[in-house]
């Protein structure tokens, strides 16, 4: 499996460097000090980081003005996968193009993406259909069984 996406440099933060980075993994850990990303000409190490409004500040070693970290802006961070012993953990990768299906088995679509929400992320289908990530029941080898409310998917 290759690099993961973690997150994304939005702009930088003040004259040292400092960056903002918003992340689309529920793991802040990613961002832990001593942590490697890899970056636009090799990798960056994470030196620190603190949570900052919905966001996170932070700084990578070797970038120390806020020109530096300019050159960042809009860069995507990608990281290493991490090894997860938690069977109720949902891998976006895994589910995007996994054919969902209700309890029964009946299909209901493809998962053409996974989008960010506050109150559950939604597996967005290729139809349009929206089904929040916590109704998934189980996932893996391209199938996703979900257990929806009736009428979810009903045309309205």
């Amino acid at each position: 499996m290759g690099l993961l996406e973690i997150g994304r440099v939005v702009r930088p933060h003040g004259l040292r460097g400092e960056v903002v980075v918003e992340l689309v993994t529920n793991r802040p850990d990613r961002l832990a000090p001593e942590t490697l990303i890899a970056g636009p000409k090799g990798p960056l190490r994470i030196t620190a980081s603190r949570p900052f409004q919905a966001r996170h500040l932070v700084q990578f070693d070797g970038v120390n003005t806020r020109e530096q970290a300019e050159l960042l802006r809009d860069f995507v961070l990608r990281a290493e996968p991490v090894a997860e012993t938690d069977p109720d953990v949902l891998w976006v990768h895994e589910l995007v193009g996994s054919e969902v299906r209700d309890a029964a088995g009946k299909p209901l679509g493809t998962v053409r993406e996974v989008q960010d929400n506050p109150a559950s992320d939604l597996l967005v289908l290729h139809d349009g259909g929206l089904i929040p990530c916590r109704f998934v029941v189980s996932s893996g080898q391209g199938v996703v069984t979900v257990d929806i409310p009736e009428g979810l998917l009903d045309p309205s």
